[in-house]
């Protein structure tokens, strides 16, 4: 057995991406595996029926609901980065976290944290107008109270989190490449998003047992993150999410939502 470098770990998947008719995420099945699932706000993905879905099975499942906030690109998937002025960013965050908010309390739960999704979360890894813009939409919609942030490991995003007294917790993707600087590989790159159901795993288990994982190009990469997030677009996720839930447990490390 693996000695691990945390005892416990969270488990969290994007959940809720789909629109009208359009669905791409099984909700219900990665639901019944994930500890905290990042709910699409409606700016990348996501509709009020869908929201409010989602929060359902989240509380009825003891799952903690994450506003995953976003660019306003539902054409892109949030995936093109944009020069959003940061007074307008902070109060479009805001605005996502406030309508997930009503979805998640008329189910008898509430929105526990907040992650940037796509462009928006890579461009808050370096961008200190944009990282400060996201926690300033988590203080306006929050209040004095805030909420825990997501994000990336020496991030700007995590610094700004910090530094406005919320707390700033770190993160790891099992099925996303690393460049030697620790940043995710852009997804335009060859070999950016992890495909081999065995490396996840194993990498999953690094990951949280060793706080390591080896980049792209072969060099090893610190990792010590608090939650491990699984894409929840990835074929085949939720059962991906099951191999990874019981190769944990096997590893000794227990997955359990960030205290």
């Amino acid at each position: 057995m693996i000695t691990p470098s945390a005892a416990a770990i969270d488990l969290n998947a994007d959940l809720g991406e789909g629109f009208g008719r359009w669905t791409l995420t099984d909700d219900e099945a990665l639901l019944s595996v994930v500890t905290s699932a990042n709910v699409a706000c409606g700016f990348h993905a996501g509709d009020p029926s869908i929201m409010r879905r989602v929060c359902e099975l989240a509380a009825e499942r003891g799952v903690r609901i994450g506003a995953q906030v976003s660019y306003r690109d539902l054409a892109g998937f949030g995936r093109r980065s944009m020069d959003v002025p940061p007074g307008e960013l902070a109060d479009e965050v805001a605005y996502q976290i406030g309508a997930l908010e009503v979805f998640a309390r008329a189910a008898g739960s509430r929105v526990s944290y907040v992650k940037p999704h796509g462009a928006l979360y890579n461009r808050t890894v370096h961008d200190a107008g944009q990282a400060g813009a996201v926690v300033a939409g988590v203080r306006l919609a929050a209040g004095a109270a805030g909420l825990p942030v997501l994000g990336l490991p020496g991030s700007l995003l995590l610094a700004a989190a910090r530094d406005a007294g919320l707390d700033a917790v770190a993160e790891a993707f099992a099925d996303r490449a690393y460049t030697p600087l620790g940043t995710l590989l852009p997804r335009g790159e060859p070999g950016a998003v992890l495909h081999d159901p065995d490396a996840v795993v194993a990498r999953a288990v690094r990951m949280a047992a060793e706080g390591a994982v080896t980049a792209a190009d072969g060099t090893p990469v610190a990792v010590a993150a608090r939650s491990l997030c699984l894409h929840g677009d990835t074929p085949g996720a939720a059962d991906l999410a099951r191999r990874v839930r019981e190769a944990l447990a096997g590893a000794g490390v227990a997955v359990e939502a960030f205290a």
